[in-house]
């Protein structure tokens, strides 16, 4: 970006310390950009990250590149955990993808060790943790005011909201909030499976396993550190656990009744219910209205699921990391914020609106019973499948 004497460096403010935001941080930084992000977090550890990330080849890698990251990535990243298993109710392989060796198309990575490596890439200081923003204020043309649930206040004259579904900084520019899709995951974890739970580590294989009957379906997913997350995928209302008078923490009762509606299901999948470690984590699947878009606004603008979200069909951290990507050279190239934020969004939003569109009720997808469209083009042993993923 192009500053002089009279035009001093833009005050450049990211909130949320998501994978988003960080990479668009670590980019400006590299283009010599001052920025400072913003987390409600108390620290980087504060806080059980999420699951599994596949970074594709044609987005995700892309923003990693830019970042200088890449080569790290692959050092630490899991390409086993590219393979994926789709199995019927009864715990037949309908289809199976293994990884060829050497292929990079979509390594999976866990959130936490995608965070660190994109934490440790920063200047010292640059995250301000135990940060929750409570409004953006002052005029469209800035300077930006953000104001903290500590009572303190800084000055910006670009805010970008990288702070996920319920995002602080969309009020700023659009009145949207997510909307339930019906359908509703709740998560459990399995801890040292090759030792306590050999026998889902063998069901789930290196990287992911998923089966689905409709109306209700499973999919468990390798981590790193010998755990595996399980995901029980159900169309039902958002607040079916207190409408069956359970509470999420009592994970017996949970249990009781998901057995309940899974008893139809092989032995070997019901374990996937039966044997987790701890109590379950609900998370009913949200998403932004389609489209969603909004007036441009030189002082404000959004990233990943701040922008966008979607139902987790395996793209959200891939986008995020685009948009970061693409806003943090625009804003490298540009002559002004306001010009910067004109340049993302006309390629941002009307690539987010065409995904959204895809993706409207992708949610149902998750529970069909048909293998995906490319299944049919290859060897019914031979096939990939697209993981649900989590994106802040």
């Amino acid at each position: 970006m192009n500053t002089t004497p009279t035009a001093p460096a833009p005050r450049i403010a990211i909130i949320g310390a998501g994978p988003g935001g960080l990479t668009c941080a670590r980019i400006l930084q590299r283009h010599g950009i001052a920025v400072t992000v913003y987390d409600r977090d108390s620290g980087p550890g504060a806080r059980d990250q999420g699951g599994t990330l596949d970074l594709h080849e044609d987005n995700g890698q892309i923003a990693l590149r830019e970042a200088g990251l890449l080569e790290e990535f692959f050092r630490i990243c899991r390409p086993e955990g590219q393979e994926m298993r789709q199995l019927d109710p009864a715990g037949t392989i309908l289809f199976r993808h293994t990884p060829d060796e050497g292929e990079r198309f979509k390594p999976e990575i866990d959130r936490g060790d995608l965070r660190d490596l994109l934490l440790n890439s920063l200047e010292p200081g640059t995250v301000r943790w135990g940060h929750t923003l409570r409004s953006v204020d002052g005029s469209a043309e800035g300077p930006r005011r953000l104001r903290f649930d500590d009572a303190s206040a800084i000055e910006a004259d670009l805010v970008i909201g990288a702070d996920g579904a319920w995002s602080t900084v969309r009020r700023a520019v659009s009145p949207a909030l997510p909307e339930y899709t019906g359908v509703s995951f709740l998560e459990g974890w399995f801890h040292d499976v090759e030792s306590r739970h050999h026998e889902v580590a063998a069901l789930v294989g290196q990287g992911g396993a998923a089966a689905a009957d409709g109306e209700r379906g499973l999919f468990a997913q390798r981590n790193s550190g010998d755990h595996i997350r399980v995901y029980v995928i159900q169309r039902v209302p958002a607040d079916w656990i207190a409408a069956s008078g359970l509470t999420v923490q009592d994970t017996e009762a949970v249990r009781a009744h998901l057995l309940e509606q899974y008893r139809d299901w092989s032995p070997a999948l019901r374990r996937l219910i039966t044997d987790n470690d701890g109590v379950y984590v609900d998370r009913p699947i949200n998403a932004l209205p389609v489209p969603h878009t909004w007036e441009h606004n030189p002082t404000v603008t959004l990233l990943g699921d701040a922008a966008h979200l979607m139902p987790p069909l395996g793209g959200g951290v891939n986008l995020a990391l685009l948009d970061a990507c693409e806003l943090a050279l625009a804003l490298s190239d540009s002559d002004g914020v306001a010009e910067a934020v004109r340049v993302y969004e006309k390629t941002m939003l009307p690539r987010s609106t065409d995904i959204q569109r895809l993706l409207d009720h992708g949610a149902e997808e998750l529970l069909s019973t048909g293998l995906p469209d490319f299944a049919a083009q290859e060897a019914p042993q031979d096939a990939a499948l697209a993981a649900p993923q989590e994106a802040r």
